[in-house]
């Protein structure tokens, strides 16, 4: 019963239509993205063979985007399962502590990048790096 004729025929017809929407969806963006001026920061360079594969890449990204929720999900319980149970088990906060260390550590590293890019590019070059 499942795949008799009128069944694939549905099926097949129903994938069809929205094969065919995604391909006038993509038609449309990009003539109206070809109508833009040359200076409009919203113009991006398509190339026109992207407007034929469109309605056979939609599948795949679905599917991709759909395996990525449920991954983001299953990955999201466990994180909530495992934090109870350490906020249960350890009573201690080490976490905040924790937290610290880190927190200063990438602090001091951006702070150290960040003054070298000045010194270097509005200050006096410097002849060694390591002196920031």
């Amino acid at each position: 019963m499942l795949f008799n004729y009128f069944t694939r025929f549905q099926v097949c017809g129903g994938v069809f239509l929205l094969m065919l929407s995604f391909f006038a969806c993509a038609r449309y963006a990009y003539r109206v993205n070809a109508q833009r001026p040359v200076d409009d920061p919203l113009k991006r360079k398509f190339h026109s063979g992207a407007i034929i594969l469109a309605p056979f890449t939609w599948p795949l990204l679905l599917i991709i985007f759909v395996a990525l929720s449920v991954i983001r999900a299953v990955l999201y319980g466990i994180f909530l399962i495992l934090f109870t149970l350490a906020l249960l088990a350890v009573r201690k906060p080490f976490l905040l502590t924790w937290l610290e260390k880190i927190a200063t550590k990438v602090g001091n590293k951006l702070l150290e990048v960040n003054t070298f890019l000045i010194k270097m590019f509005f200050g006096k070059p410097l002849e060694n790096p390591q002196d920031v």
